[in-house]
Parts: structure tokens; C-alpha cells; sequence
């Protein structure tokens, strides 16, 4: 069985962060970030209750783990553990989480 899902936004927004990274800062930058966004995407997988419940942004039941500037918003019950989006912290991360689950 698979540790960790992505939902089909969170795959968009690793996306989005690969072609705005390779635009602003090269290859080797995109290699690091998305390394290490993995990285954080595997550790929630094993380690599901490691990430900080933020009820000022949502009341749905997902964590939040950050990696740089970024945070990777996941669902902890989910079995195997979905990842919901991966955002950078300077967005509106309250709105983007209210839009998604309307």
C-alpha cells in the first residue's frame, strides 16, 4: 500500500511550484526544493501526527507541516495519509483551504 496520496490539487500545486522555481531560480534550486518538498511529504506519511493542527486558518481536520516557505497541508485520518496542498505560507492559505472545500 502507498504511504501518502496527493490529491489532484496538491499534485497542481507542486506543479505550479516546479515551473515558477525553474522560471526564478533555476535547475538546481528546483532539485532542492522539491527534494526536500518530498522529503516533508514522506515524513508526514510515517509520521502522521507530527504536524501542527491550525485552527486559525481551518476547523477541518487536517495538519500542517512546513518545508521552507511552504506548508504541506494534509489529512492525518486518511488512510494512507492524503496530502491536500502543498501552499506558500505568504498566500492566503485560509481562503485557498475554505475554496477547496466548498
Amino acid at each position: 500500500m502507498k504511504a501518502f496520496i496527493l490529491s489532484p490539487e496538491a499534485e497542481r500545486d507542486l506543479d505550479v511550484i516546479k515551473g515558477y522555481l525553474l522560471d526564478e531560480a533555476g535547475v538546481r534550486i528546483v532539485r532542492h526544493v522539491m527534494g526536500e518538498l518530498r522529503a516533508g511529504i514522506r515524513f508526514v506519511a510515517r509520521n502522521p501526527q507530527a504536524g501542527h493542527v491550525r485552527e486559525d486558518l481551518t476547523d477541518e481536520r487536517v495538519r500542517f507541516w512546513p518545508v521552507f516557505s511552504y506548508l504541506i497541508v494534509y489529512d492525518p485520518l486518511k488512510k494512507p495519509v492524503e496530502i491536500v496542498r502543498v501552499l506558500h505560507g505568504k498566500r492566503d492559505v485560509e481562503e485557498i483551504l475554505e475554496r477547496s472545500h466548498r
